[in-house]
């Protein structure tokens, strides 16, 4: 939110083969050993597990498990067919949000993932760190269900500069939906078109989506991204303050206020700071 705001491949010698080749000659020694060796590297070049990083959104997660797996491009999100994944009603399917963040087996029990068995792995997964009572609880206290509960984490974690600030933001978050203002976070923009960036312009703000937190009001319809423990903590326990503005001028200088002038001078601030330096971005 800123409210405009020759090969290189080596064939490695295991310590018998380079003796091998002192006794017996290069050519016959390289050739009776470099053949399982080679076989060796590329079962090691197999992944063994597949990480999703906080905040990545769906998309994100579909290439990375179709990449992991082998998969031509678009398999993962063609699965989605064929699952019953345990999704909330509001979700209507769509299990953005719920893909939780962890690292997860790529074979088990001697078999091979499959895009299902890892999609549901992570709803499953979701559903043990959301569906507990004093996330439920939390969420109640805020006026929230569950799964509105997980759209404001998603927002958290995409505009979070750190996790020390996440529970401030999560706090802007409630006090703009309190005073009934429109949440103007640039993450619901990003969302909307796809993309990862600190700029956003006047032109971006006028999109017609349902992301577009700068012209409807209240939440966006589903999460954003898929968060993890410490945005959910801090979307069920946000910290308290008056805020309604913020703004991360630079790295590590995330300023909260609850003073739109103060607010539009810290924007002012930041501007500088890009027209500095024109490559920034997230």
């Amino acid at each position: 939110m800123h409210l405009n705001t020759p090969s290189r491949n080596t064939i490695r010698l295991t310590r018998r083969g380079r003796i091998a080749l002192i006794a017996a000659g290069a050519v016959v020694a390289g050739t009776a050993v470099a053949v399982p060796l080679l076989s060796m590297d590329e079962e090691e070049a197999k992944p063994t597990s597949l990480v999703i990083p906080e905040g990545w959104r769906a998309g994100q997660v579909y290439a990375a498990v179709d990449k992991a797996l082998a998969l031509p491009p678009g398999s993962t999100k063609k699965s989605l067919g064929k699952l019953d994944l345990k999704l909330p009603d509001d979700a209507e399917g769509n299990p953005e949000g719920y893909l939780f963040p962890a690292t997860y087996p790529l074979e088990k029990d001697g078999k091979r993932a499959t895009p299902e068995s890892l999609l549901s792995a992570m709803v499953d997964t979701a559903n043990q760190k959301f569906s507990g009572a004093p996330v439920a609880a939390g969420a109640q206290r805020n006026a929230l269900n569950v799964y509105q509960a997980v759209t404001v984490a998603s927002i958290v974690q995409a505009e979070a500069a750190t996790k020390a600030d996440m529970g401030k933001v999560a706090r802007v978050i409630f006090n703009r939906l309190e005073r009934g203002m429109p949440l103007q976070m640039d993450s619901t923009i990003n969302y909307a078109l796809n993309r990862s960036t600190i700029r956003t312009t006047e032109a971006d703000t006028r999109i017609e989506s349902p992301y577009n937190s700068y012209q409807r009001m209240g939440l966006p319809p589903t999460p954003i991204a898929n968060p993890g423990e410490e945005a959910m903590r801090a979307a069920i326990s946000p910290t308290p303050g008056d805020w309604l503005y913020f703004v991360t001028v630079k790295p590590g200088d995330t300023r909260f206020t609850a003073d739109y002038a103060e607010h539009q001078r810290n924007v002012a601030e930041f501007n500088a700071q890009q027209k500095a330096s024109p490559k920034t971005a997230t």
